[in-house]
């Protein structure tokens, strides 16, 4: 794309072939509703595609929402709540399964980790809040003895990425306002062949709060057992 102009035909130009691609009826059955069979709460990031990562080609599958640095929670008075974009498939469409997807090279991870470290905030403020909202997590990890803290930065970052996955998931599983019957699962997208050589793949991190691999491989088919690993365990 180039300047604003060209943008908005670029615009203009792929909706004319999003509209000719669908079929007669590509609508019909969620006109009225919606009933999605998974909410997926991604890092806003022009480089993971929602929909596309899971191979969804229906409307009204994956209730897609995101945020940075895919946090399930939100600050209301003081309080940390889980954010209505999670909730709202969850309490009036039905939805009984949520996945937190993070990605390799977090930029929302690597500025948390930048102010948790001594630097400062990015700005402006409607990005500085989220960031903070992940510094706590990235203190805590840079702690544990799960993130090799003297490691290389990418290598740091990574492993924090996967860290705050599952501090979400956690967050998730542990709130009265997620009906205990609710799966969660973890996933870590991956387009710089970190966790291994398939490039977008969707590595499974951590499921309904598991997060050692070998205990994961044995809760999914076997097929899908190269699909789950960690940076941390």
């Amino acid at each position: 794309m180039g300047d604003t102009k060209d943008v908005l035909l670029e615009l203009f130009e792929g909706n004319d072939g999003h509209v000719e691609e669908l079929p007669d009826g590509y609508f019909a059955g969620v006109q009225t509703g919606q009933r999605p069979d998974v909410v997926s709460i991604c890092c806003s990031d022009s480089r993971v595609p929602q929909e596309r990562m899971w191979g969804v080609d229906q409307p009204g599958a994956v209730f897609t929402p995101s945020n940075i640095g895919n946090q399930v929670w939100d600050e209301d008075e003081g309080e940390r709540i889980v954010d209505g974009g999670v909730l709202y498939p969850i309490h009036h469409a039905g939805t009984d399964v949520a996945a937190v997807v993070g990605h390799t090279g977090c930029g929302a991870v690597t500025a948390a980790y930048q102010v948790a470290t001594g630097g400062d905030d990015p700005g402006p403020r409607g990005v500085d809040k989220w960031v903070e909202l992940l510094v706590p997590v990235v203190e805590e990890a840079l702690e544990s003895d799960l993130v090799d803290a003297e490691a290389d930065e990418e290598t740091v970052i990574n492993q924090l990425v996967e860290y705050n996955v599952d501090r979400q998931v956690a967050f998730l599983r542990e709130s009265e306002d997620v009906p205990d019957d609710v799966d969660v699962y973890g996933f870590v997208y991956d387009f710089q062949g970190v966790y291994g050589d398939e490039y977008g793949r969707a590595y499974l991190v951590n499921h309904n709060g598991e997060t050692d691999p070998a205990v994961v491989a044995d809760r999914i088919p076997d097929e899908y057992e190269t699909a789950t690993h960690s940076l941390l365990y």
